[in-house]
């Protein structure tokens, strides 16, 4: 009875950390490297996004336009899905809410305009 009490346990505990576990991804665009990082993996509903933005020299960027647009291409019986947030600035990251209607793979764009250049990186997640 013991080792099925342990087993449940680190069963359980196991499932906490793959569900819970946070999403961070760091691409390059241009000559800045992009962070997109969420709290948790992408799931059905609100999910709380942040977008670092550092440049060549590795500085944070706190003066640029940044938005996620995130989007599913069309499937049989579904036409395809395509939403923007804009993202504020708080501290050296830029805060989105993505909400995202339906479990699957979602393409994540995002853009960052800084003076009069846009520039952009694809992230991808898989939203339970």
């Amino acid at each position: 009875m013991k080792q099925f009490v342990t087993v449940m346990t680190i069963l359980l505990l196991s499932a906490g950390l793959v569900f819970g576990k946070a999403y961070d991804v760091t691409r390059k665009a241009g000559d800045y490297s992009i962070e997109l990082s969420m709290d948790k993996s992408a799931a059905k509903g609100k999910n709380d996004t942040e977008v670092t933005v550092k440049d060549a020299g590795g500085l944070y960027v706190s003066d640029a336009k940044v938005s996620v647009n995130y989007s599913m291409p069309a499937m049989s019986g579904m036409p395809a899905m395509n939403y923007n947030a804009g993202a504020e600035l708080h501290g050296n990251t830029y805060r989105a809410v993505l909400d995202i209607p339906m479990p699957g793979s979602w393409t994540l764009t995002v853009k960052v305009t800084r003076s009069g250049k846009t520039v952009s990186a694809r992230f991808t997640v898989d939203a339970r």
